[in-house]
């Protein structure tokens, strides 16, 4: 435990010079910060002592685990031994090229080149840039449009908050760019329509993309993005049907595939990524997050052989392509990301979650799928989502000043489990090393924390 003292000076301190993200200023000059101190496993130690089960793997990524030291022990030997390496110019280090290499083995067929970044961001970035790159080398500079989805999440510099689908992203921001348009989300529960089941709304769903690239000309579309099951925008999974019907219409047009699998990819789905669980064949795919279990920011654009090979040809007339960054290829990333598959496929993490995913999804529905808070209860493997509504038979939300999402996320932390506000839904993606006992907990631990809240709305006269 932190001396109060020393509390109290780091809280002054962070007031004074911490520009903290996804943070209101005003709440974090007023209320300070909450400072971390330790971790192992799935649970986590505050500085005043508190410990909690960590039932969001951190942001969605610390999938291994904290306090790995086989990873921590190979960022330290390559540190040691190179420390920094540019890959400008085809500089190459061992770690990177056999991270590549892993990383090809472990993506579906014909995936097998990696251009490597410091986020998630970044690499839906550079996808960007690519698509664009590939279709102006095809001779075919007009499709530049690039269609995402309501609800989608794909980072937050300026071209992945366009493609991002959340309005508070882009509220102030002046986003999205011109180019960037978004269609429906897949969202069963809050967008079908009452005479359909999810053929239906998935047939919808793609007739929907297909009148919309083709108002906008296809001659115009250059790329669709999503991710497989949706994360940030409230964890929604597709629902039957979706994909293999919105890959024949992008097919048709030829519009090109980008799988976000930033959070759905080693192993949250119980497969190595999601486009196995769902069947996509991307053109491109973006991985970060469970790399390295976040020991270390790496992410990469991962891109297909179809259209790296357009790319190569390009290179004999254009030369270098124009783009990388300082820490591309970073051998100590790589190390990093080498140890962690080394621990989710060594320990069969990669699958873990197709063996506790159902009686996961079971313990959530059982405990909140018929309280009279909750909507829906939804996810897939190890990841899931309880939506709160203010009237289960009309479906009726809650007014979203009362951030009623925020409210139980504040009460689980007090009940020691970290969750997810998204909205009035509330998130678990627990790391891939959480046993039965300890989800168990974790859920019983959000159901004292949804108690108090039903308490405290039965107080106030309710929503």
């Amino acid at each position: 435990m932190t001396p109060k003292s020393t509390l109290t000076g780091l809280a002054d301190l962070d007031r004074a010079h911490v520009f903290h993200p996804y943070t209101s200023i005003a709440a974090q000059q007023a209320d300070g910060p909450r400072v971390w101190a330790e971790a192992k496993g799935v649970w986590i130690r505050d500085a005043e002592g508190r410990e909690l089960i960590d039932a969001m793997a951190g942001l969605w990524c610390v999938s291994a685990g904290y306090g790995r030291e086989e990873i921590a022990d190979a960022m330290a030997d390559q540190a040691r031994r190179l420390s920094y390496a540019h890959g400008f110019l085809a500089n190459a280090n061992e770690p990177a090229i056999r991270l590549s290499a892993r990383l090809a083995a472990l993506t579906p067929p014909g995936l097998d080149h990696a251009f490597f970044c410091n986020s998630g961001s970044e690499a839906n970035d550079t996808l960007v840039k690519l698509v664009w790159y590939y279709w102006n080398l095809r001779e075919r500079p007009g499709k530049k449009k690039i269609i995402a989805r309501d609800g989608g999440y794909h980072g937050v510099t300026l071209g992945a908050t366009s493609l991002s689908g959340l309005p508070h992203m882009h509220a102030l921001f002046d986003a999205p760019l011109p180019g960037f348009l978004h269609v429906r989300k897949p969202h069963f529960y809050r967008e079908a329509r009452p005479d359909e089941d999810e053929d239906a709304f998935s047939a919808r769903l793609a007739r929907e993309l297909e009148e919309r690239i083709v108002a906008e000309g296809p001659e115009t579309v250059a790329a669709f993005i999503g991710e497989p099951l949706m994360a940030a925008g409230g964890v929604v999974p597709p629902p039957r049907g979706y994909w293999p019907k919105v890959q024949d219409v992008l097919r048709r047009h030829e519009v090109l595939l980008i799988a976000d699998e930033v959070v759905c990819g080693f192993g949250r789905l119980g497969t190595p990524f999601g486009s196995h669980h769902y069947g996509i064949d991307p053109d491109f795919m973006t991985v970060a997050k469970g790399l390295t279990s976040a020991y270390f920011p790496v992410s990469a654009a991962v891109v297909a052989d179809r259209v790296f090979d357009v790319l190569a040809e390009g290179s004999k007339e254009h030369g270098a392509l124009a783009h990388g960054h300082t820490t591309s290829l970073h051998p100590v990333g790589a190390a990093a990301a080498l140890g962690n598959l080394d621990i989710l496929e060594g320990e069969g993490l990669l699958g873990r979650a197709a063996d506790l995913g159902p009686g996961f999804q079971k313990l959530l529905s059982d405990r909140f799928g018929d309280h009279s808070l909750v909507g829906e209860v939804r996810g897939e493997g190890l990841i899931a989502a309880i939506e709160l509504v203010a009237n289960r038979d009309s479906r009726e939300p809650f007014p979203a000043a009362r951030k009623i999402g925020l409210r139980l996320h504040e009460l689980g932390l007090e009940e020691g489990v970290i969750c997810r506000a998204l909205g009035d839904s509330v998130a678990f993606c627990p790391p891939l090393v959480i046993s039965e006992d300890e989800l168990a907990e974790a859920v019983e631990r959000l159901g004292r924390a949804l108690e108090r809240l039903t308490h405290e709305l039965e107080s106030s006269g309710g929503a």
